[in-house]
C-alpha cells in the first residue's frame, strides 16, 4: 500500500534569470578601459569616440576617462569616453 499520495507533475516549474540590461555608467561619470557602460538589445545607444560595440551590442570603454552621452544626427544617441589628460 502507498503511504504518500501520487504527485503529479507541473508544466510551469521554469523561471529564467533576468538580463540586467540598461546603462551602468551614467555621463560624467569616470570609467575604465573594459568597463561596460550599456547593456541593450539593438543599437539603441550607439558607440562614439574611445567605445566598442560587442557581439550582443553591449557597449563597453577603450579608453579611461569620463563618459559623454549626446545625441547626434537623426536622433541618434551616442556615447563616448573623453579619454583623462592627467595619464
Amino acid at each position: 500500500m502507498a503511504h504518500k499520495k501520487a504527485g503529479g507533475s507541473t508544466k510551469n516549474g521554469r523561471d529564467s534569470n533576468p538580463q540586467y540590461r540598461g546603462v551602468k555608467v551614467f555621463g560624467g561619470q569616470h570609467i575604465h578601459v573594459g568597463s561596460i557602460i550599456v547593456r541593450q538589445v539593438g543599437s539603441s545607444f550607439h558607440a562614439g569616440a574611445n567605445v566598442r560595440t560587442g557581439s550582443d551590442f553591449t557597449l563597453y570603454a577603450a579608453e579611461s576617462g569620463i563618459v559623454h552621452f549626446a545625441e547626434k544626427a537623426r536622433g541618434r544617441k551616442f556615447v563616448s569616453v573623453i579619454p583623462d589628460t592627467a595619464e
